[in-house]
């Protein structure tokens, strides 16, 4: 089996194997992923992180060895915070964007393959304790990103892909889809009662998942809707108050964070 790894700032992951195909999700600079198979130009894979699975050009594909995957996937690797840094060589710049893998980082070096890069920017440290206000600041940072479905970059990106990057960058690995994401944590019971990092799901007629956010204080919801914006949640869902009218239907609340601290 072949492995690759996201060396690019982001790759498109498409449903099918043709560049008219919707995009399902994205690779971010430092994701690892294996080939599931081949047809024509294209790559099917897994990724690494998540299990997700999709098209990839082949042209966008950087091949990893074996060994090198197998070590990926057993440690933990920092994320980037800046919004838009660059990891670089004596040869090459490449601009990558908050949440990017940083493979191997040590300080100054991330490392694919052998080839090392050096990264100058912010970037998340494992050692640290979690604590809530790191958490809403890294959510409030992708205030105003389009929405684009399938997105998890910082230029545009979907409600599910917000949720799971901005715990991902926090330290907590999480599944893709909201509908994935709702079997995660404990019911809360009242909107009165979230607290920050909690997680609101919202259904549609048919009762299917369609639609996630992630609370922060005051009942305020910061999700991505046309933007990643702010709005208020009640008991009914979320009221858009520049449209004066509810947008979205609340069907459950989660609890996935320790007690906020």
């Amino acid at each position: 089996m072949d492995y690759g790894i996201c060396s690019l700032s982001l790759v498109p992951v498409r449903a099918e194997p043709s560049d008219k195909s919707e995009i399902v999700t994205q690779l971010l600079y430092g994701e690892c992923y294996q080939i599931q198979g081949s047809q024509g130009n294209w790559h099917q894979i897994q990724i690494a992180a998540d299990d997700y699975q999709g098209w990839i050009d082949f042209k966008q594909h950087c091949p990893v060895t074996p060994d090198y995957f197998i070590e990926w996937k057993a440690n933990p690797h920092p994320r980037a915070v800046d919004l838009v840094q660059t990891v670089s060589s004596a040869v090459t710049r490449i601009p990558i964007m908050i949440g990017s893998v940083l493979p191997f980082f040590d300080g100054i070096n991330i490392r694919i393959n052998d080839q090392k890069y050096v990264y100058s920017g912010r970037a998340t440290n494992s050692a640290l304790p979690f604590k809530i206000n790191f958490f809403t600041k890294i959510a409030n940072s992708y205030l105003k990103t389009p929405y684009l479905w399938g997105g998890k970059s910082i230029f545009g990106i979907d409600c599910s892909g917000f949720v799971q990057q901005v715990f991902g960058i926090c330290g907590f690995a999480f599944p893709r889809d909201a509908w994935q994401q709702v079997s995660l944590g404990t019911e809360v019971h009242f909107a009165n009662l979230t607290q920050p990092g909690d997680l609101a799901f919202f259904d549609n007629a048919e009762g299917r998942i369609i639609h996630v956010g992630i609370m922060l204080e005051n009942q305020q919801i910061i999700h991505a809707h046309g933007e990643v914006r702010v709005d208020m949640l009640d008991h009914y869902g979320i009221f858009n108050h520049q449209r004066k009218r509810y947008t979205h239907r609340l069907r459950i609340i989660k609890r996935i964070l320790p007690l906020a601290k």
